[in-house]
């Protein structure tokens, strides 16, 4: 983030605009709906004024200046636009204002400027600024225009009735955690539907409401919210979660969840990292599952945030079983898990009219080992799984396969990182499951997909898709553009 987001109060502040144009114009709209005391100084452009501020000038609401720039105009200023279009004058003013210290933009000169002006979707008090650092305003602009369509033109009435009940609120209330979630209440529930209906006396009644159904909620347990936040990708995310990331007190956090999730949350929510790493130490489920239930019991939400889905190898059970055992709330999310991600991500469907009619997902290892599970079955032909936490087990998942009779030829396809950047698939099979693991050097996490290959449902491999053959020793790396300019680069 090079720019950052600030608003800047412009109440009876001196904001100067250099030059009399339409540019000027343009800046001049936005700067009337604050308080800002606008002067304008032409800079020698003289009877090339535009005529809308001409008529701003004969309402009283700018003052112009007909005459050059000068040293003195940025006396007292709090912000300065240039629009001249003059590459000398726009660069003097410039150093001008910046060895000021007085913020600086120039119109299509951002080497010029100190501060940019973003989109504005304006819902005054509300204000939605949208910014893309200058190097594409037409995505501001596309982003800008969705909001506008997605916010009521009277959604401000909400914010000012907010100001209007905060003293009392803040009177009545004074645990600030509290107060928090009586706002979320106000603005998601039948008092919102009455302020943006204009029915007031009905907005005041479910006002009163509220707070009494608080006192006699007061001392009470929170909540826990079983999240699951998907393989990786923040876009994979379901409208649920990004919901109760907003609304959490304390967020739980596995070590499979992306970082860039948590800027779905709330900044002042306290975040406990309980990642399980394989071979090293990390906090037990026992530890979570206290932590769950201590943080609840101080009546907060609390987020527990999981890779993939709760109830595919997330331990959500245990978790569960702990918070109702103390009549503690609990709402699973459901997340988008790493099979059904991986496969997406590379064109493999799990199932298929008439070829692939089963599918199962196992885990590969547990704390003691190879999991167990019906070989026999799982080696049949046209079976199809998928084998979560496999990679440190392939070599004896691979024996156990093996010996329960199953073709040394079936395909394999691996993904590791799954819709994250970094994504890798490699297709072997099983009779080189371990060996390619190994030699493409693929630690994890990855979804290890047997059974299961394009050929064999009559589509096309994806070239970005890694072949390891085994035979030469080595595996083939198809050449898309993307590795061959790796290459070049190396």
């Amino acid at each position: 983030m090079r720019y950052f987001p600030i608003y800047v109060d412009l109440k009876d502040a001196r904001v100067l605009v250099v030059g009399g144009g339409e540019q000027a114009a343009q800046k001049i709209r936005l700067l009337l709906k604050t308080d800002a005391q606008i002067n304008v100084v032409t800079a020698g452009v003289g009877e090339e004024i535009d005529a809308e501020l001409l008529e701003l000038e004969g309402t009283g609401q700018i003052l112009i200046s007909r005459r050059d720039f000068r040293s003195t105009d940025l006396d007292g200023v709090q912000l300065v636009y240039v629009t001249t279009g003059d590459d000398v004058l726009d660069d003097q003013v410039s150093k001008e204002a910046k060895a000021r210290a007085v913020p600086v933009n120039v119109v299509d000169k951002p080497a010029l400027c100190t501060f940019i002006t973003p989109a504005i979707v304006d819902r005054d008090p509300v204000i939605v600024a949208i910014g893309t650092e200058g190097a594409a305003p037409v995505l501001a602009r596309e982003i800008k225009a969705k909001l506008e369509a997605w916010l009521p033109a009277n959604y401000g009435t909400l914010a000012r009735s907010a100001a209007k009940l905060r003293d009392e609120v803040r009177r009545r209330i004074g645990d600030g955690r509290t107060r928090r979630s009586i706002w979320e209440r106000l603005f998601s529930g039948p008092f919102r539907k009455a302020i943006l209906s204009g029915d007031d006396a009905a907005a005041k009644q479910h006002f009163e409401q509220l707070l009494v159904d608080n006192q006699e909620k007061a001392g009470g347990i929170g909540s826990v919210a079983l999240i699951g936040c998907g393989p990786g990708d923040p876009d994979l995310l379901t409208l649920k979660a990004q919901q109760r990331l907003q609304t959490a007190d304390v967020l739980v956090i596995d070590r499979l969840v992306n970082p860039a999730i948590l800027d779905y949350a709330r900044r002042d929510a306290t975040r406990i990292y309980v990642g399980k790493t394989p071979g090293k130490p990390s906090t037990g489920q026992l530890e979570i599952n206290r932590i769950l239930v201590r943080e609840a019991l101080k009546g907060k939400q609390v987020a527990r945030l999981k890779g993939g889905d709760p109830f595919v190898f997330g331990r959500a059970g245990e978790e569960l079983t702990a918070l109702q055992a103390l009549d503690v709330p609990v709402e699973i999310v459901p997340g988008i898990t790493a099979a059904h991600a991986c496969a997406a991500a590379i064109n493999l469907p799990l199932t298929m009219r008439e070829r692939n009619r089963l599918f199962s997902i196992l885990t590969g290892a547990t704390a003691d080992g190879i999991a167990e599970h019906d070989w026999q079955t799982l080696a049949r032909a046209n079976e199809g799984f998928a084998i979560y936490m496999g990679v440190r087990a392939a070599g004896g998942i691979r024996g156990k396969l093996i010996e329960a009779g199953i073709d040394l030829e079936t395909p394999v396809v691996i993904v590791e990182n799954g819709t994250l950047p970094e994504e890798r698939s490699v297709e072997t099979n099983i009779g080189n499951l371990d060996r390619c693991i190994a030699d493409c050097g693929i630690r994890g996490p990855a979804i290890i997909f047997v059974g299961l290959n394009w050929a064999r449902l009559g589509l096309s491999r994806p070239g970005k898709v890694e072949v390891f053959d085994g035979d030469g020793g080595g595996h083939v790396v198809p050449l898309d553009a993307h590795r061959l300019a790796s290459k070049s680069a190396g």
